[in-house]
This record gives structure tokens, C-alpha cells and sequence, in this order.
């Protein structure tokens, strides 16, 4: 199982990940992130993975448990 970790500190809230991967991020008006689904399906993955790297300031990280 894979889970998706965010550096708070160096999250800006850019939005990247978000239109990767609509149905797992969503940065709120403030500008923070919510994770919707920290535990993304084998289906969600490539999402999952386009975010981390679209992230620019590579504060998104996946994580094998």
C-alpha cells in the first residue's frame, strides 16, 4: 500500500497537485492543502504520482507501508 505525505513547511499551496490529481488534493481558499485520500487506490496511483511531481516545490512524497 502506497500513502501519500505533504511537507507542511514546504507546501505553498500552488494548486499542482490539485489539477493532477483532482480527487485526492484540494488547497483551500487560505492556500492549505487537504489530502483527500491519503491511501490511494492501485487505480489512483499515477495520479498520485503526477502530483508529487508536478509539485514545485516537492513538498509531496509517496510512501510504501
Amino acid at each position: 500500500m502506497v500513502r501519500i505525505v505533504v511537507d507542511r513547511d514546504r507546501c505553498t499551496g500552488l494548486g499542482m497537485c490539485e489539477a493532477e490529481a483532482p480527487d485526492l488534493f484540494e488547497v483551500q481558499d487560505d492556500g492549505s492543502l487537504v489530502i483527500l485520500n491519503d491511501q490511494p487506490s492501485p487505480e489512483q496511483r499515477a495520479e498520485a504520482e503526477a502530483a508529487c511531481q508536478a509539485c514545485p516545490t516537492e513538498a509531496l512524497s509517496l510512501v510504501e507501508d
